[in-house]
């Protein structure tokens, strides 16, 4: 199964500089536990980490000023828009993530797959292969 038909196109973004408390609040207003860091400055935007739930609880709220640069891992891992599960399952392991940033051939961040996403698409995979299987089993019993 291709990632194109499992990842989340609609990823929200934060900077290095914003802080904490308010990656935290959109994470909790948008019902998310990811969000994109993205670089700052003039030119495009290109993705620099990723921050999540996980991160913000283990940084912890020191002040306003503690900021996502500080709890952010710094992007390592993405994949194209094309890849089939298996390469997305081990370039999660080879990298030791749970999510890959999607990208397009163009060099724009398409979504983000994580590892969820992934088991989602395979088990509606196994579903549909044991209806089929189920379906072989009753044209196969004698009657």
């Amino acid at each position: 199964m291709r990632v194109d038909r499992l990842f989340t196109r609609n990823a929200l973004a934060t900077t290095p500089s914003a802080s904490l408390p308010e990656a935290a609040a959109a994470m909790r207003r948008y019902r998310v536990g990811t969000l994109l860091v993205v670089s700052e400055g003039p030119g495009p935007r290109r993705p620099v980490g990723i921050v999540t739930d996980r991160d913000i609880a283990l940084q912890g709220f020191a002040s306003e000023a503690t900021v996502v640069a500080d709890a952010m891992t710094p992007m390592v891992a993405s994949i194209g828009e094309d890849a089939d599960s298996h390469e997305a399952l081990e370039a999660m392991r080879a990298h030791g993530v749970r999510r890959l940033v999607v990208m397009r051939a163009s060099g724009e961040v398409a979504g983000i797959l994580s590892i969820d996403d992934l088991l989602d698409g395979i088990a509606a995979d196994l579903v549909s292969a044991s209806a089929v299987l189920k379906g072989e089993i009753r044209l196969d019993t004698p009657k």
